[in-house]
C-alpha cells in the first residue's frame, strides 16, 4: 500500500470514527444491582457541572497531559467515574493509524493508564 493510499485510509477511518452517530446515552451506566463503584461515564450536563465547580480539570488539561505520551488526533473524550474519583478516557488515533485509549486522572491531570 502506497503512502497516498495509507493516508487516505487513515483519514477515512478518522472521519468514520468522528462522524459515527452518537449513542442514545453517551454514557456507560452500571446495570441495575451492579456495584455502584463501577466506572460510569457522565453525560454532558454532569460533566459541565463538575468542570464549572472546579471539581475536575478541563478537558484541555487532560489532553495536555497526554501529548508527551501519545501523538495523534483525539477522536473521543469521556469523563467517567473511577473508583473514588473521576478520569478522562481519551481515544486517540495515532499518526501510524493505531487507536489508543488513554486514561487521565481528572483531578490531578496525571496519566493513569494506556491501552
Amino acid at each position: 500500500m502506497g503512502i497516498v493510499e495509507r493516508a487516505s485510509a487513515v483519514t477515512l477511518l478518522a472521519l468514520t470514527v468522528a462522524l459515527a452517530p452518537a449513542r442514545a446515552q453517551d454514557a456507560v451506566r452500571p446495570a441495575h444491582g451492579a456495584d455502584p463503584a463501577a466506572r460510569a461515564c457522565l453525560n454532558q450536563k454532569e460533566r459541565r457541572a463538575l468542570v464549572e465547580s472546579n471539581a475536575v480539570l478541563h478537558l484541555a488539561a487532560a489532553i495536555h497531559a497526554v501529548r508527551p505520551h501519545v501523538q495523534g488526533t483525539l477522536v473521543r473524550a469521556r469523563l467517567c467515574r473511577r473508583g473514588e474519583g473521576f478520569a478522562y478516557v481519551l481515544t486517540v488515533l495515532g499518526h501510524d493509524g493505531k487507536v489508543t485509549r488513554v486514561v487521565v486522572d481528572a483531578v490531578k491531570g496525571t496519566l493513569v493508564g494506556e491501552r
